[in-house]
Formats: C-alpha cells, sequence, structure tokens
C-alpha cells in the first residue's frame, strides 16, 4: 500500500503508470521503425523519374509477391489490384504507417470501397504485432509467449480480412 493520503497515492500511481507506459513506447520504437522502413522500401518500385530518393520509393517487391499469390489472394479478401497486399504487410510494422498507403492507394487507383473494408479489418487486427510483440512481451518478462502471441493475432488478421471480404459482398 501506498503512503500518504488518497490524492497522493492516485498521483503516485499515475506517476508510476506513466513512466511504466513511457519505458513501454520506448521498447516498441525501434521495432516499428525498422519493421515500418523495411515494409516500405520492399512496397513501391521507383518513382517516375527513377529512383530520386524521395518517399514511396523502394524495390516493389510486396506487387510481385501479391501478382504470384494473387490466386489465393482474390478469392480471399477480394482484392481488385496484387499491391494492396503492401497495406497489410506495412499492417505489421504500424497501422499508422499502413494509413499513410491509403490516399496514394485511391490516387492510384489501386483500391476502392470493398479494398478498403479488407484492409480496415485485416489492420485492426494486425496493428504492429510484429514490432509489438517482442518488446510488449520482453517488457512483461513473459519472452516465451512472443511466439504464440504473434501466431494468434496472424491468424485474427487473416481472418478478419476473409470476413470483412464477405460482409462487403453480403451487405456492399
Amino acid at each position: 500500500m501506498r503512503e500518504g493520503s488518497a490524492p497522493e497515492r492516485a498521483l503516485k500511481a499515475l506517476l508510476d503508470g506513466g513512466t511504466h507506459g513511457v519505458k513501454t513506447g520506448l521498447e516498441i520504437m525501434p521495432g516499428v521503425i525498422i519493421v515500418c522502413t523495411t515494409v516500405m522500401m520492399l512496397s513501391f518500385g521507383p518513382g517516375e523519374e527513377g529512383y530520386t530518393g524521395s518517399a514511396y520509393e523502394g524495390i516493389a517487391f510486396f506487387p510481385w509477391v501479391g501478382e504470384k499469390l494473387s490466386f489465393i489472394i482474390e478469392p480471399l479478401f477480394g482484392f481488385s489490384n496484387p499491391e494492396a497486399i503492401a497495406f497489410p504487410v506495412t499492417s505489421l510494422g504500424s497501422v499508422g504507417a499502413a494509413l499513410a498507403l491509403i490516399p496514394q492507394f485511391l490516387q492510384s487507383g489501386i483500391i476502392g470501397a470493398k479494398d478498403i473494408c479488407v484492409l480496415t479489418a485485416i489492420g485492426i487486427c494486425f496493428a504492429g504485432f510484429l514490432s509489438v510483440h517482442v518488446g510488449m512481451m520482453d517488457g512483461l518478462k513473459e519472452r516465451d509467449l512472443t511466439s504464440v502471441a504473434i501466431a494468434t493475432h496472424f491468424i485474427g488478421g487473416l481472418s478478419a480480412g476473409v470476413f470483412g471480404h464477405l460482409l462487403f459482398l453480403g451487405f456492399g
């Protein structure tokens, strides 16, 4: 039990909780930065003028993978363009970074309403699990649960995407 009056104890609890939250956030940030940077580099090809070093330039690996797996991806998720696979992959690192892809995808005609439904379902479930679970489980001193947490999170995201696709087909 903490010493002091009720307001003093409440303030101490808030400060301790805030300190722990900031420490956990700092443990998670390197993973988010590394995963998001890597995904962005693998999501897009060179710009119209070649490689200039500007944002959204990379080697376009994920669109290539999306084309190769389109026989699975299209029936399950209904993506109208294989480049849409970049969103769920980016979501593995950070949904915030994945959301930054949406305006360019819309402008380029890569996604439509159905894709947004599916991507939202996947993104909410994936929510940066590759970058967060390792730091979170480390912070909780439960490293041995990291692979289980990642696996269940991954299955949940895929299931949400399929369910989002089916719901859109049923109600869209």
